[in-house]
């Protein structure tokens, strides 16, 4: 990983004239407009290597097309069409990114040549710099976040794998979305190397209409690039020299972003700074210059006025808010100046009711992040993740792209997993525009599927509802095993059994969580007790699911967990959970019937799975658990005084 360059204080050198004729130009631009906001950053994007990264906060999924090709537009100019982007997801991996495989005939047969991937190979050609977009950063993959990373903000990057070895410059724009309500569970090392963020909630892109309609975008899109100055356009095309930065800048920047802030993010502002003075033709960055990056991607100005004698009423005040053109900005009050409101009225004093304080949320109820806050992950609103750039052990036995569930489809670029609905669909298309006697499907309309990873370890978690009132606090005796399912990134499938709230009390319910972070699985934890207990029919769908996991030839799971909170009284027996009809007295059926179940679980393969039967310890009856546990050769946790984390540690 590249170290964290410095701001550099060039001298700016004759040859490089400033755009167009020396005049500010960004000035030209309001600030509280979206889209003229959104022009510029993405000039400073093009026009400094050191704004690689533009991350657009709550933008609409439908502009994020219009707004990547008005940014390759822009990196191409008008005299060379753009470049296609390359598209990053959550499907992405390592072997699709750094290096690719070509198959070669020659003279001496089949040739397999391995080359550098889409992330390196643009980076030494010539011509714009290529664009990768990121359509939803929360959902990247952690290759593509790993990527990332690794590129943006370094100078050299060595590529070495699977035999090609490369070093590079890169040269890479890069333009990620992201819900401000999905930044909390973002890497902040992502976050921060993304220089440039500006909040678009409110964007709407200029042009006919107001329809957000693909050719209505593509247009609107256009029109602002032709809508930009010429002086833009010339310096995102062939870049601007850093000028100095001044002292001011430094402290100025310093003092808007707070004591808190990161290097990363000061350095960010100030290289912002410095280009939107290039751009302006002056010769170095000021305090101005700060204020105006940072009113750019939504950092908070503080307006001032300069120093008035005392007891001199003065004009009124301006009201808050950016006045004016965004590049003139009001002078700074003195260290010693009385920063207290002058009243409008003959120079009465207003009574001083000190700081805002803002109004609490609900007691549980986790803080929406600020609407254009450009670091909305420094409020907690969301559950973070703490190694989101670490992926899950896996492995590789048989063609990865062939395994896991389905997940979409993508164009083909070889004959394997091959998405037949999906090509015979765009085949028939352009039926008519072939026009041939029979149906056609030519290579252009094959599509494959995009299946995601299997899972290398499973949680599978049985709940008795109905055994609650004897049990301890659910969340602190299933602690051991769900923290085992958060470290080794285990796939979770819960099977309720008792819920007052079930769609069908006869039955047992089941859902598949792709993580213990999914909120409903601490939701099954909490859910009221009911009258009826189909545990026969749960633990038949828990050996089911097991039993399809183990089936799965190279691609099951490594390891397997089977929990059971349990009293051990099903007072429904399996017939009428499959027939939904109440039949004639039940006396100790449904147990009988929950026994027999746990026998076909006991005869599984026990080198990966694990069972475990969680013991409320009622009375009478208390022998039910144990019963159970014997049939499916599981280990008894005692559910009333916590000891389940010696038993999940042994």
């Amino acid at each position: 990983m590249a170290a964290v360059p410095r701001v550099p204080h060039h001298p700016p050198a004759a040859s490089d004239p400033p755009p167009g004729d020396g005049t500010a130009v960004t000035g030209a631009a309001p600030y509280d407009d979206p889209a003229h906001r959104l022009g510029l950053a993405l000039v400073c994007a093009a026009a400094e290597p050191a704004l690689s990264g533009v991350l657009l906060l709550d933008l609409d999924p439908r502009l994020v097309g219009p707004v990547a090709r008005l940014f390759g537009a822009v990196l191409a100019g008008a005299d060379e069409p753009a470049r296609p982007p390359l598209v990053l997801g959550a499907a992405d991996r390592d072997e699709d990114l750094w290096t690719r495989t070509r198959i070669r005939g020659g003279e001496h047969g089949i040739t397999v040549v391995t080359e550098p991937g889409p992330l390196a190979e643009g980076d030494g050609a010539d011509g714009a710099p290529p664009l990768v977009v990121v359509p939803d950063l929360a959902r990247l993959s952690v290759a593509g976040m790993r990527a990332a990373v690794q590129l943006l903000g370094a100078d050299l990057v060595t590529v070495e794998r699977g035999g090609p070895r490369r070093t590079v410059r890169p040269r890479a724009r890069w333009l990620a979305v992201c819900r401000g309500a999905d930044a909390g569970r973002v890497s902040r090392h992502l976050l921060d190397r993304f220089a440039l963020r500006l909040p678009m909630a409110g964007l709407r892109l200029p042009g006919p209409g107001a329809a957000l309609a693909e050719q209505g975008a593509q247009q609107a899109g256009e029109a602002l690039f032709v809508g930009l100055p010429a002086a833009w356009r010339s310096a995102a095309r062939r870049g601007v020299r850093p000028v100095p930065v001044g002292d001011a800048a430094i402290a100025r920047a310093q003092e808007l972003l707070g004591p808190d802030a990161g290097v990363r993010r000061e350095l960010a502002l100030l290289r912002l700074a410095r280009t939107l003075a290039a751009l302006d033709g002056r010769p170095s960055a000021s305090a101005e210059h700060s204020d105006a990056a940072a009113r750019l991607i939504g950092v908070a100005v503080p307006e001032s006025a300069p120093d008035r004698p005392e007891g001199h009423p003065g004009p009124p005040d301006p009201a808050p808010g950016p006045t004016g053109p965004p590049g003139t900005l009001p002078e700074r009050r003195g260290a010693g100046a009385d920063s207290r409101p002058r009243a409008r009225d003959g120079g009465r004093g207003l009574l001083d009711t000190g700081p805002a304080e803002g109004i609490g949320t609900a007691p549980g109820a986790a803080p929406s992040p600020a609407v254009g806050n450009p670091y909305p992950e420094d409020e907690p609103a969301a559950v973070r993740d703490a190694v989101p750039l670490s992926g899950p052990r896996r492995r590789t036995t048989g063609p990865g792209s062939t395994r896991g569930t389905v997940i979409g489809t993508r164009r083909a670029t070889d004959l394997r997993d091959i998405a037949h609905v999906r090509s015979v669909r765009e085949a028939a298309l352009h039926q008519r525009a072939r026009r041939t006697e029979r149906f056609t499907v030519s290579p252009v309309d094959l599509h494959s599927n995009v299946r995601a990873a299997a899972p290398e370890r499973v949680l599978v978690l049985l709940l008795d509802h109905t055994c609650r009132a004897g049990a301890g606090p659910w969340p602190e005796v299933l602690a051991p095993f769900l923290q085992w399912a958060y470290t080794s990134r285990a796939a979770v499938q819960v099977i309720e059994v008792g819920a007052a709230d079930a769609a069908d009390e006869l039955r047992a319910g089941s859902f598949t969580a792709r993580g213990v972070l999914d909120p409903r699985v601490p939701a099954a934890l909490h859910r009221r007790a009911g009258r009826a207990t189909p545990l026969a029919h749960g633990v038949e769908l828990a050996a089911q699911a097991l039993r399809r996991l183990f089936r799965r030839q190279g691609t099951g799971p490594a390891e397997a967990w089977l929990v059971v909170v349990t009293d051990g009284r099903g007072n429904v027996p399996l017939r009428v959970s499959h027939t939904g009809r109440p039949a004639g007295e039940v006396a100790a059926t449904g147990v009988e019937d929950a026994v027999e179940a746990a026998a076909r679980i006991g005869a599984m393969d026990r080198t990966r799975l694990h069972v475990a039967v969680v013991d409320p310890g009622r009375e009478p009856y208390g022998d039910l658990p144990y019963v159970l546990a014997d049939r499916l050769g599981a280990i008894v946790v005692d559910g009333r005084n916590g000891a389940a984390a010696e038993a999940a540690g042994g």
